[in-house]
């Protein structure tokens, strides 16, 4: 849903300035499948969420550093750093989202000519973005001057950008990871595909926990803040019923119109809505004044964040969130 805005043009300007000289350490074409000399294999994630889902497939086997990895870093207007691209410099494989939202990642990866072989990206195997968006992103990120006309005027419009909150689409994931594993490490290839199985296995009890939900949400709506667990409550059987003028100005980092913050506000006062979902990871005024209102009309919050909590799983991560989202039906 998000086009690339302001933030995120600054974001992409700002890694583009990266000192040029450690390009020269990239491991580009067939060099990124080397692992490194002790044999552990070396992963960059554009955030702790997809780092936590490599290691579970990885185990002891992979070295996975994840560039957003606190929730008081905001995804969307994360800029670079040159540690960052030297990390991406020595990767044997990298894990982005995609899909306009951790744009740096690939920008980097391009900066060190590493080999899109070894680029998984979400979105792609999400399959929720139109093919010629899904796929637009090698042509979008091979120049400098194409960065600059798509923060300008390539929107994603379309889609729902905010994947890891696709339980199916993680559990995909997670398969395509271990495939890329066992590419890389042929000799831990069983072992790859094990743990692969394992938590396909946990993410599949956790779409049976969401469907288990529907009956109380049967009939019941939701307004967010930002459409970031849109894809867990869709799982859970609830409607998002925000308006679209407010998600749309959240999601370009622009000021809400008074219109639309005003409907959004009378929607969470109304109570008609099951309960408010919150991001506190992109908190500002205009999304903490419609949370006021719902504390104000006793209508339950429950807070989503984009990255993991300290110190926690992706598993248990999304189990927690679908407690809440029992617990705020039962309210």
């Amino acid at each position: 849903m998000r086009s690339i805005s302001a933030r995120t043009t600054t974001a992409l300007a700002a890694a583009a300035l990266l000192p040029l000289a450690i390009a020269g350490c990239g491991q580009g074409g067939s060099e990124t499948a080397n692992a490194a000399d002790d044999g552990t294999i070396q992963v960059v994630t554009s955030t702790n969420v997809y780092g936590g889902i490599v290691e579970a497939v990885g185990g002891g086997e992979v070295e996975v550093t994840a560039i957003v990895n606190s929730l008081s870093q905001d995804p969307h207007s994360y800029e670079a750093t040159v540690q960052d691209k030297l990390a991406v410099s020595k990767a044997d494989l990298l894990v982005e989202n995609g899909g306009g939202y951790d744009p740096f990642l690939h920008l980097l990866a391009d900066d060190v000519e590493m080999d899109h072989e070894y680029i998984v990206s979400a979105v792609e195997i999400s399959g929720v973005a139109p093919e010629e968006e899904a796929h637009a992103e090698e042509g979008e990120h091979s120049e400098e001057e194409a960065h600059a006309e798509d923060a300008h005027g390539h929107a994603h419009g379309s889609f729902n950008e905010h994947v890891w909150y696709k339980l199916d689409a993680m559990a995909d994931l997670a398969g395509v990871v271990g495939e890329k594993l066992a590419g890389l490490d042929p000799d831990n290839a069983a072992s790859y595909e094990d743990n692969a199985a394992a938590f396909v296995e946990e993410v599949t009890a956790l779409q049976e926990r969401a469907e288990s939900l529907h009956a109380d949400a049967e009939g019941k709506s939701v307004a967010i803040t930002e459409p970031v667990p849109v894809y867990l409550l869709e799982a859970a059987g609830l409607e998002n019923v925000t308006p679209a003028d407010y998600t749309e100005a959240i999601e370009e980092g622009a000021d809400v119109p008074v219109a639309a913050l005003n409907e959004m506000q009378e929607l969470v006062e109304g109570g008609s809505v099951a309960f408010l979902a919150y991001n506190e990871q992109t908190e500002g005024p205009q999304t903490q004044a419609v949370r006021d209102v719902a504390e104000s009309a006793s209508v339950p919050v429950v807070n989503f964040t984009e990255t993991l909590p300290e110190g926690g799983d992706y598993l248990s991560w999304m189990s927690a969130n679908l407690d809440s989202i029992a617990d705020a039906l039962k309210s």
